[in-house]
């Protein structure tokens, strides 16, 4: 048997009322729903777990795990927020007791965020969360969609790869 090509199941689908009724070869029709798509599932892994974050919180909690002990400037930076916003997220995690700040070593003007262990736990937990959902909605596909879901997977990849 045949493996189904990414095209060849969206096609399928399309065909048979689940998507919209495309010519698959259309490179701005395939953008515009990847893009919904992408945006979509962002959007139901957020609404499936915060741990009792806001999103903000949680974003801004995974970017300091991620940079390690950024300054608020760095966090606002990354996060495109504004100071004030990035220091009101700061203290309500810090207040939940999922970071903490701590003077910069070599420069005493300078205050860095850290996780903490409770940040931690919370971004698994939150993980952990996204993932059971995930894993719950790849269980009602089709053995071959599975197939198909897993090279989808490696060409987003490679489309979200740093150049």
């Amino acid at each position: 048997m045949e493996t189904p090509t990414i095209r060849s199941v969206a096609a399928g689908r399309a065909g048979a009322g689940v998507g919209p009724s495309t010519d698959p070869h259309d490179d701005d029709e395939l953008a515009t729903r990847l893009r919904l798509a992408v945006t979509r599932l962002n959007r139901r892994l957020r609404q499936e777990s915060y741990a009792g974050l806001s999103p903000a919180q949680a974003s801004a909690l995974g970017t300091v795990k991620r940079l390690g002990s950024p300054t608020l400037g760095e966090l606002a930076v990354t996060e495109q927020v504004q100071p004030p916003t990035v220091t009101r997220l700061v203290g309500s995690l810090e207040g939940a007791g999922l970071v903490s700040r701590e003077v910069d070593p070599d420069d005493r003007r300078v205050v860095r965020v850290r996780i903490t262990a409770d940040g931690r736990r919370t971004l698994q937990r939150i993980r952990s969360l996204k993932n059971a959902f995930l894993t719950r909605r790849l269980a009602t596909l089709t053995d071959e969609e599975q197939d198909v879901a897993g090279a989808l997977v490696a060409l987003l990849e490679r489309l979200v790869a740093e150049q």
